[in-house]
């Protein structure tokens, strides 16, 4: 079995700081930025990768956690990535979004 977060000495003594589930974003920040694009650059959106049915179950599972808990927010934008899933050692599943585009 291979060690774990926890068994990081730092982890150990200061169990505080690393909870086992994050229970949100920071604080917003009075920063402002922006990334600057190519103004030519066409916005790409490449098609969703067919997924099985369960995968689609746990896809709406972990949209709404991550919606629920102020990870994501809804967007309009032209710009979209594929999203997949790659099973864990443990049998979850990791949801992956592929930028390769």
């Amino acid at each position: 079995v291979s060690p774990g977060v926890s068994d990081v000495s730092i982890v150990r003594e200061f169990p505080d700081m690393f909870p086992e589930e994050l229970p949100g974003l920071p604080p917003h920040r009075e920063v402002d930025f922006e990334i600057e694009t190519i103004s030519e650059a066409a916005p790409i959106s490449i098609a969703p990768y067919r997924m099985a049915p369960i995968e689609l179950k746990e896809l709406k599972k972990q949209l709404e956690k991550l919606l629920d808990k102020g990870f994501i927010q809804p967007s309009i934008s032209p710009w979209g990535a594929p999203v997949l899933f790659v099973k864990k050692k443990d049998g979850s599943m990791r949801l992956c979004v592929d930028y390769r585009q």
